[in-house]
């Protein structure tokens, strides 16, 4: 289990330090376009649709990390109340329902993928699949790092929730 954890620890490492290289370049693309725009009287036609797909990605992999982190949104107030194992319980519960919603962001997402494999993105000279590709990899990271949870979880080891901190 301890080298599952350092390897789940290093993806989302990586899926981290992506989502800041992709903002950190539609931040680029998208002040290169107001330049070209309002100083230079022409337009970077390529800049838009480019930082969309940036966005998406770094949106989708912050937030698969934030999964794997126990940064995302959960309405607690009951868990105060309750005992350790019936908030272990519930903690589970959330996590299949989160696996559950990776799967359909991976599923739906990847049929959307398909479907636009054959379009070309005018601005870009692209596959419009290329759209649809952060949906489906930010579905098989929620997947990935719920199932972790889950696995964790069921191992007795903390999952970064209510102040556990996870030994890597």
């Amino acid at each position: 289990m301890e080298k599952i954890a350092i390897g789940m620890s290093l993806v989302a490492r990586v899926a981290l330090l992506l989502a800041c290289a992709g903002l950190i370049l539609m931040t680029v693309f998208i002040s290169a376009q107001v330049f070209m725009r309002y100083v230079l009287n022409s337009s970077l036609v390529w800049s838009e649709p480019a930082a969309v797909i940036l966005m998406g990605w770094f949106i989708f992999l912050g937030a698969s990390v934030g999964i794997r982190e126990g940064y995302h949104l959960s309405f607690d107030v009951l868990l105060y109340f309750l005992p350790e194992s019936a908030k272990n319980w519930l903690f589970s519960i959330s996590d299949i329902i989160v696996t559950a919603f990776g799967f359909g962001m991976f599923w739906y997402g990847g049929q959307l993928m398909l479907s636009a494999w054959d379009v070309t993105l005018p601005s870009l000279g692209i596959s419009g699949a290329f759209d649809f590709l952060p949906l489906v990899g930010g579905g098989a990271l929620v997947m990935l790092f719920s199932l972790e949870r889950l696995a964790r979880r069921a191992a007795g080891l903390p999952t970064s929730r209510f102040g556990d901190v996870v030994e890597e």
